[in-house]
């Protein structure tokens, strides 16, 4: 019964997504609204990273003895430096693993 359910959510929700892709030509929209899609990912993104680096029970926690924040800044350094996502992944993980061990 919850194998019916996922599949069946899977499948709705397939199905809504292609069905607005497969009808809507891009070049058929608006030059502003696709230009306004191209933030879309980046907000998503940031609503879902945000809250997961800046909250720390149930304050915002802007200290150095966040080791989250850290990493995080270190990414966004590394990010820009190298335009690489790997190793910002990479740099980002390491530089959070030693906060925490450091400041555990």
């Amino acid at each position: 019964m919850v194998w019916a359910i996922i599949l069946g959510t899977a499948a709705v929700t397939f199905a809504l997504r292609l069905s607005f892709l497969a009808t809507v030509k891009p070049h058929g929209l608006p030059p502003r609204f696709r230009e306004v899609l191209r933030f879309a990912a980046p907000a998503v993104l940031a609503a879902i990273v945000l809250p997961q680096v800046l909250v720390r029970g149930d304050s915002v926690d802007l200290s150095y003895d966040n080791p989250r924040l850290l990493a995080a800044l270190v990414a966004v350094g590394v990010a820009l430096a190298t335009r690489s996502v790997v190793w910002t992944i990479v740099l980002g993980m390491v530089t959070l693993w030693l906060a925490q061990w450091w400041l555990a």
